[in-house]
């Protein structure tokens, strides 16, 4: 069995193209389960089978609990994507950041604008034994560089389709 390594450096190169250039696509497919509500009984599985985790309301929603929820789902692939970003620019500038840590919290609620949902993030990055000065840029650049961040500040191209 080989040992992970972390991506290519080659990430951080710039793409000047006119399009969208994907690099990766991924589907996840929620069905409803038992209530037939993909958020409080759902099962999410993903094309590729590596994914598949039942979905349940936590308990301050009115839920069971006893699953796992969107909002930890999101929070999961924030501070994944952003420790990533964080990881390649530190390797780029020669830092070493074994103990980096990244914490996102994702809260659920009510939307004053419109009185329907809206979604909250906190990240919140741990660098030990780095400088404070250092670690701030490196957090900004990280910020520019993580397409979650990107999302969560400009939004993201979204199509919503029925087929039947």
């Amino acid at each position: 069995m080989s040992k992970l390594q972390p991506p290519s450096l080659s990430l951080l190169d710039k793409y000047r193209g006119e399009d969208f250039q994907a690099l990766y696509s991924t589907t996840v497919t929620v069905q409803g389960g038992e209530a037939r509500h993909g958020r409080a009984s759902g099962i999410a599985r993903s094309d590729d089978g590596e994914l598949q985790v039942n979905l349940r309301l936590p308990t301050e929603l009115g839920g069971p609990a006893g699953g796992t929820n969107p909002e930890q789902l999101l929070a999961a692939g924030y501070a994944a994507c952003f420790h990533g970003a964080l990881s390649l620019l530190a390797a780029k500038a020669g830092l070493d950041v074994p103990d980096a840590e990244v914490k996102v919290s994702v809260t659920f609620g009510r939307d004053p604008v419109d009185g329907l949902y809206a979604l909250t993030a906190h990240v919140n990055i741990h660098l030990p034994g780095i400088d404070r000065a250092v670690a701030e840029e490196l957090v900004r650049n990280t910020e520019r560089l993580c397409p979650y961040s990107k999302m969560a500040r400009q939004g993201m191209h979204s199509v919503v389709a029925l087929t039947q």
